[in-house]
């Protein structure tokens, strides 16, 4: 199991700093369509003894979701991607099914433990939620119903699967965030553990993966390890990170103070055999982080590394006394 991290800014201070408190791989950004641009940021985290343990966010895939005629210039990014993530030893692509939008919040300013700020949905403010990460498609598509997302997504991965495999790299798909049936004008299709059992039915490709979120799990009320434990080595990639309330109106949280049981989700994991990235998702931004980017500030994020790690050695498999 590896400690991973978002690395915000990507300074050497930074990476210097995760790779003290025991982080092993970063997940970063989507880096272009050169692999010299990769091939950079692996050596880059290479000094400081890290290595990239996926790419996730800014893919070139808002016309495949949203299937349009330019959704075959998105099939070949993404084929390109997948090369290249190969040669540079990148084992893992997170990627989601969000029409038009990444994850989205109605509240950046939440008062949590001690007075730090977190992030809420409400989805009574749903009109001016504010999409916490660019999306640089221009929405102009008709209103997508979820039959018509399905197909776009076994489209998808119809064309990209074949390249994954062959690269060995791990599409994980992660939930949608707020987990809703519908968000906008456009229908959603990841937000209950059913649509990622029907997902998995897809391909059984082992390259057709899950990222395990725990927090947009648990705003669905799934049971965390129990879930865990139903998906087994199709779970490629972790967030761990909780939240208080329901799908449509929730809280996020420190990692310690949420209502999910993150011992037995630990347990859960080890239980499955799971080797891969586990990285401590948004966090509260602490005193003088105000102005820092909501969820992806570093003070509690090292808070969180402690965290994570103390459940991983708490949960080693020990000799029978």
């Amino acid at each position: 199991m590896q400690l991973a991290s978002v690395v915000t800014p990507l300074s050497d201070e930074n990476l210097a700093r995760v790779a003290q408190l025991g982080v092993q791989t970063v997940a970063v950004r989507y880096p272009g369509p050169e692999l010299a641009s990769l091939v950079a940021i692996q050596e880059r985290l290479g000094r400081f003894g890290l290595k990239i343990a996926a790419i996730e966010g800014e893919l070139p895939i808002q016309n495949a979701i949203l299937g349009t005629p330019q959704q075959t210039q998105d099939f070949a990014s993404m084929k390109q991607l997948l090369v290249h993530m190969a040669e540079a030893q990148v084992p893992i692509c997170c990627y989601n099914f969000m029409p038009a939008t990444d994850w989205a919040r109605t509240d950046v300013h939440v008062r949590q433990r001690g007075g730090a700020l977190t992030t809420a949905f409400r989805i009574a403010d749903a009109k001016r939620a504010a999409s916490l990460h660019s999306v640089t498609h221009t929405d102009s598509a008709p209103p997508l119903t979820a039959s018509q997302m399905w197909n776009n997504l076994t489209r998808m991965l119809e064309e990209l699967l074949p390249t994954a495999e062959a690269a060995g790299v791990a599409l994980a798909m992660h939930p949608d965030d707020p987990p809703l049936a519908s968000f906008g004008k456009h229908a959603r299709i990841m937000n209950r553990v059913e649509d990622f059992d029907r997902l998995l039915d897809l391909s059984a490709s082992r390259s057709n993966a899950i990222c395990f979120c725990q927090g947009n799990f648990a705003a669905i009320g799934a049971d965390i390890p129990a879930t865990i434990r139903k998906w087994g080595q199709r779970i490629a990639y972790v967030h761990f990170r909780d939240v208080c309330g329901t799908a449509d109106d929730f809280v996020e949280t420190f990692h310690d103070n949420g209502p999910t049981d993150m011992l037995a989700a630990m347990k859960a994991y080890r239980e499955i055999g799971f080797t891969g990235p586990i990285r401590p998702d948004h966090v509260p931004q602490l005193a003088g982080e105000e102005q820092g980017q909501p969820g992806y500030t570093m003070l509690a994020r090292y808070f969180a590394f402690g965290y994570i790690r103390a459940l991983m050695q708490a949960t080693e498999q020990t000799p029978a006394t």
